[in-house]
């Protein structure tokens, strides 16, 4: 599975923004090509422009799909802002 931390709504990128789109395609893609196991899940290594603060548009529940992967989202979230890349 290739996760990527963009707002809801939004899983390739900003409306109109065709090279993003393309970029982050090619490497969801590329991820499902070079998949070892079932289940394995590759964070993307995209960030998303705006602050979440700013970004309006989400629902009152988180996606299914971030719902069963919670867990594993946070834990590398907070790996992430040790390293100082958050």
């Amino acid at each position: 599975m290739a996760a990527i931390e963009y707002p809801y709504g939004r899983p390739v990128g900003q409306v109109n923004d065709r090279d993003g789109q393309r970029k982050v395609l090619k490497a969801t893609l590329s991820v499902l090509e070079n998949a070892k196991e079932p289940g394995q899940i590759s964070h993307l290594p995209f960030t998303w422009p705006e602050e979440p603060k700013k970004v309006d548009w989400h629902p009152p529940e988180i996606s299914p799909i971030v719902k069963v992967n919670l867990d594993e989202i946070k834990r590398l979230g907070a790996k992430m802002r040790k390293k100082g890349k958050f």
